[in-house]
């Protein structure tokens, strides 16, 4: 699976998303994108899945029209998103195209 993280997503994570391939919006070049033309990027690119940290992002973008899935980490502190690791893979591998998952942390 093709996984997308966003810019507050720490990217030790990625460690934990193994038989994925996992790419940063900065290694994409896409730091600059607003969440819409990331989104729309992504999608693009065939990306199956973003993970961010933007609790706003289901507010501010008609996410029902996506193909993209998003995993919202509701932290941005890496401690604790570690401990959370295993949920946060479970949810990566669950999460349906066009879904939307919060991930307490």
């Amino acid at each position: 699976m093709n996984i997308l993280f966003d810019q507050g997503t720490p990217v030790p994570l990625r460690r934990y998303l193994s038989g994925h391939t996992v790419k940063t919006a900065y290694e994409q070049g896409w730091s600059d994108l607003s969440n819409g033309d990331l989104l729309q990027a992504a999608e693009n690119a065939g990306f199956e899945v973003l993970v961010t940290t933007d609790q706003n992002l289901r507010y501010q973008q008609a996410l029902r029209q996506r193909h993209i899935a998003i995993v919202v980490l509701l932290s941005t502190s890496w401690p604790k998103i570690r401990l959370q690791a295993d949920n946060i893979s479970i949810a990566v591998n669950s999460v349906q195209p066009g879904g939307y998952v919060e991930i307490s942390i």
